[in-house]
């Protein structure tokens, strides 16, 4: 593990915002980090206000959209929600099919097969559509790239609203409006919504104009946190208003259908973290183990007790889900010690019966073993597809781009994307893959890296320290939780692996003798040593709570030691 610390803030900044705010210069220093150096900075930070939220109209078509979906209203025409299956897709369809639904009885819901159509628009919706009469569809967190879809759909006489996040290609599709801020002439003033995002500026512009307020949209806006967090955005600027009021929303007055899968968790008050890694993958287990339409019935059902029965449906998916990706990983690992492919710069593996819904999980799990840029393919059809993961700071889809001769289609970003090829081509793939990586890498990269914000002193954590650093929340890219150094640390003699396979540590330290924390170390168990015979050593961290039969202390959960 590579350890970077962060560069010091100036200190001025950083002593005007401690006097200001009459908080400890290591919190102050860490609000600087973040581009917050003055008191309104900081009101905006810690009280984000649904006043903040931009006007939805100063996103490009946004009047256009309005107009068209009045229309539909008006003329009593079918509207068709129609998103992706992941996440960010299915509660944007819930998000907006439940909002229209209040205008309108005409309004029902499509999510694409992940294996019949595959990602984004597909040709089998927009028949779907022309079969049952719908005359106007709204793509949600897809879209902007279905150029043919669009001109397909046209001359069936089916209008195209398109709301989505990702990056347009160099045509935008013939659709009546196009809402996405990354398109170079939209002058909306943040851009890194998700597609759930944007489908609520949309629903925020069309209450405006039938004169309700943000107030009337907080219920929707668990889903809006949910895609946030799950999509791995910035929560930064109008995402973290949206989060920080979205889990207001999830703690205090949920939908029946969060409800029900929150009532399996012991957990009073739900931190982005959970609804990330308890939420959001239930919800995607539906799209990746069977239909991505289970998510949406279960996010838009009112009666609390249908609910649980669906939540029970996508909780064995979700079994299902866990259990294939292990399964599929074990194989995975052996395939790579058969191959004698341990030292390579890349992994790219192959069988053709891995589910094709898990193969993204099983790139990102590979990764946690051999640290370097990761293809994991199956056979889909008469190609073979696969899910690519990247290491950070390397860009995996300028690598892919690099070895296109041997590819069919790919899409996706610098960390994750997707690609199919014919199966003849698939030896020839992975030799210009590796030779690609071996020649663009930069070596360090290979060794995973933890930033460190800054060093600290275990006497600088108290109740207080803790209360602020709380109110940093909700975490996640552009805020993440903030990451200590400490040196000099002693563990005072009872420090033990625990856990299965003894994988994890578990000491008490304390750095003068005074102040003792207790410190959990996930997968750390191998580094017991270090700490033995009151050896000093040093440790990188974040501050975390620690809930054990109804008492709660603060402890320390450790990311790495050192001597």
């Amino acid at each position: 593990m590579r350890w970077t610390l962060k560069p010091k803030p100036n200190p001025e900044t950083v002593k005007s915002l401690a006097d200001s705010l009459q908080i400890d210069v290591p919190i102050a220093s860490l609000l600087v980090q973040r581009g917050i150096e003055n008191f309104e900075d900081a009101k905006s930070f810690f009280r984000p206000s649904l006043d903040h939220l931009h006007d939805p109209y100063l996103m490009k078509d946004m009047d256009k959209a309005v107009v068209r979906i009045q229309q539909a209203i008006t003329n009593n025409e079918n509207i068709l929600v129609y998103g992706d299956y992941d996440v960010d897709g299915t509660t944007s369809v819930a998000l907006m099919s439940s909002y229209l639904k209040t205008k309108t009885p005409l309004v029902a819901t499509y999510i694409p097969d992940r294996y019949d159509e595959g990602y984004g628009v597909s040709y089998q919706g927009i028949d779907f559509a022309e079969d049952n009469d719908f005359s106007l569809i709204i793509a949600l967190d897809c879209g902007v790239k279905a150029v043919d879809k669009v001109a397909y759909a046209k001359q069936k006489n089916i209008d195209f609203i398109i709301c989505d996040h990702h990056r347009p290609g160099a045509v935008i599709p013939n659709a009546v409006a196009v809402l996405d801020p990354k398109q170079a002439d939209c002058n909306y003033p943040y851009k890194e919504l998700c597609g759930c995002g944007v489908g609520f500026k949309l629903i925020q512009a069309l209450a405006k104009k039938d004169g309700e307020t943000i107030d009337d949209l907080l219920p929707y806006l668990d889903l809006v946190a949910t895609a946030i967090g799950a999509d791995i955005v910035p929560i930064t600027g109008e995402n973290r208003v949206l989060a920080y009021h979205g889990l207001k929303v999830v703690n205090q007055k949920s939908r029946a259908g969060f409800k029900a899968i929150i009532n399996q968790l012991k957990k009073e008050t739900l931190t982005i973290t959970d609804v990330v890694f308890t939420i959001a993958p239930r919800i995607n287990a539906a799209g990746r183990m069977k239909h991505g339409q289970y998510a949406v019935d279960l996010l838009t059902e009112v009666d609390f007790d249908t609910a649980v029965t669906y939540a029970e449906e996508i909780e064995a998916f979700n079994a299902d889900r866990r259990e294939t990706d292990k399964t599929i990983t074990v194989e995975a690992l052996a395939q790579i010690i058969e191959n004698k492919e341990e030292q390579r710069l890349t992994s790219v593996v192959y069988q053709e019966d891995w589910h094709k819904g898990v193969i993204g999980i099983v790139a990102s799990r590979l990764i946690e073993t051999y640290y370097r840029p990761t293809l994991v393919f199956t056979k889909s059809g008469d190609k073979l597809a696969a899910s690519a993961r990247s290491v950070s700071g390397f860009d995996v889809y300028n690598a892919l781009e690099a070895c296109s001769e041997h590819i069919e289609q790919f899409g996706g970003h610098m960390y994750a994307a997707g690609l199919t090829l014919k199966e003849e081509n698939y030896e020839a793939f992975k030799q210009a893959f590796e030779d690609e990586v071996s020649k663009t890498i930069d070596k360090n990269l290979l060794t995973p890296e933890i930033k460190i914000d800054t060093t600290l002193e275990l006497s600088a954590i108290d109740d207080k320290f803790w209360r602020i650093i709380k109110q940093f929340a909700p975490f996640g890219p552009g805020n993440m939780t903030p990451i200590f150094m400490t040196e000099d640390l002693i563990d005072t003699g009872y420090g033990k692996c625990v856990g299965e396979d003894d994988k994890h540590i578990r000491c008490t330290v304390t750095q003068s003798g005074r102040e003792k924390f207790v410190c959990i170390g996930f997968n750390l168990g191998n580094k017991l040593n270090l700490i033995k015979d009151k050896k000093r050593f040093k440790a990188v961290y974040s501050v975390d709570e620690n809930h054990w039969q109804g008492n709660v202390s603060l402890q320390l959960k450790l990311r790495d030691l050192k001597e």
